[in-house]
């Protein structure tokens, strides 16, 4: 069969499986569904604006996006029957029960999906999940007073590859989890704005793998020197305050797995694409996570006088002692844990464990590079002055 055809029929297959779920879950017919997004500010996040398209059971009602000229446009991208320039029109006057918080904009996102849940509608939401550990704690408060479900884009948690490989850990194919590096994407972005951009898929995925940490140490550098307050600054994409142009944290997990974080522009071409080593008491892996994510196995000689070869070659089928395992994907995944009344693989939890590993790397890098303990005492942004 062909791929393209078996993927669709796949999806399909779980689609109209799902579709009843929701219905009965309802009761009255479709489930209503928005979109709210920022085209002036940050754009929305990858897809995040079509994720109820072509799904059984759900009805898009509507997009709200100030921005006249992007509003237009991703309300006819979207087929959108209506649009809205203030969310907050939009919420009491469609009354979603679906939305899509989709701007990249994480200063955003705390208000916006408060105000969503307030009108009883489950979210999606573009990562990161809050700026700080306080707006985090405040959004699962919320959804679990209401018995709504949240889910973080997060992506790379149920990419089909990271799936394998988790399935490829629990069989002991690189034997016992011992260590992983973490690397940012280390571009014009190095420092802190790579550790809250692209660092917080890197956290769930050490998190995925290790489960939760236990203490956090790190140095952040401005131009070679610690960082003080005083170098807090916000960035294009504003996803609350960073600082620091090179990032060094260290993580000590369960088992006595460490873990560590590294983003620095001087390692760009060194490190190579931005992902996660894990290495194992028997082998070593590479997770690549450019889209699509890929996974690498390392298959290494010995030592010799010559020298040693490692060839990295992706994870394969034959490395599953058993039938690879499929999961769905995320948003399939959030509909579902709707139905069903559980959490998604892409929980706000899991999100805000996400902010809560950053936030500790600000608090450990301010104090000289200290061990700070999770759960953080500190629930507000380190930055702040």
């Amino acid at each position: 069969m062909n791929p393209n055809r078996r993927r669709f029929l796949g999806t399909a297959a779980v689609a109209a499986a799902l579709a009843p779920r929701l219905l009965l879950g309802a009761g009255t017919g479709p489930l209503k569904a928005a979109v709210i997004g920022h085209t002036g500010r940050g754009d929305y996040g990858h897809g995040l604006e079509g994720i109820f398209l072509n799904r059984p059971g759900i009805e898009l009602v509507a997009v709200a996006d100030p921005d006249e000229a992007g509003r237009k446009k991703i309300a006819d991208k979207i087929q959108a029957p209506r649009s809205y320039a203030d969310y907050r029109e939009m919420l009491p006057t469609e009354k979603p029960q679906l939305v899509s918080v989709a701007m990249r904009h994480g200063d955003l996102h705390h208000e916006i999906i408060l105000a969503c849940l307030k009108a009883g509608a489950h979210v999606y939401a573009e990562k990161p999940f809050a700026r700080t550990p306080a707006e985090a704690d405040a959004l699962i408060v919320e959804a679990d007073r209401r018995g709504l479900k949240i889910a973080v884009a997060h992506t790379m948690r149920l990419a089909p590859q990271m799936t394998r490989f988790r399935q490829a850990l629990r069989e002991g194919l690189i034997g016992d989890v011992v260590e992983m590096r973490a690397y940012g994407k280390q571009d014009a972005r190095a420092g802190g704005e790579d550790l809250m951009v692209l660092g917080s898929h890197l956290m769930d995925l050490m998190r995925a793998i290790a489960g939760d940490p236990i203490s956090c140490s790190a140095r952040v550098l401005q131009q070679g020197r610690t960082i003080t307050k005083a170098d807090a600054r916000l960035v294009k994409d504003n996803v609350g305050l960073v600082a620091g142009d090179e990032v060094f944290a260290s993580y000590g997990f369960a088992k006595g797995i460490n873990a560590s974080f590294t983003s620095s522009a001087r390692f760009h071409e060194t490190v190579g694409e931005w992902g996660l080593e894990v290495l194992g008491s028997k082998g070593a892996a590479r997770i690549n996570c450019d889209v699509p994510g890929l996974v690498f196995i390392r298959r290494s000689g010995k030592w010799t006088s010559a020298g040693r070869t490692d060839d990295w070659l992706p994870l394969d089928a034959k490395d599953l002692r058993t039938i690879a395992q499929t999961k769905l994907n995320p948003v399939t995944d959030w509909l579902d844990a709707i139905a069903a009344d559980r959490e998604p693989e892409c929980s706000g939890r899991n999100g805000a464990w996400a902010v809560e590993m950053i936030m500790a790397v600000y608090q450990s890098g301010l104090a000289d590079g200290a061990s700070i303990p999770f759960p953080l005492k500190l629930r507000t942004h380190p930055l702040a002055l």
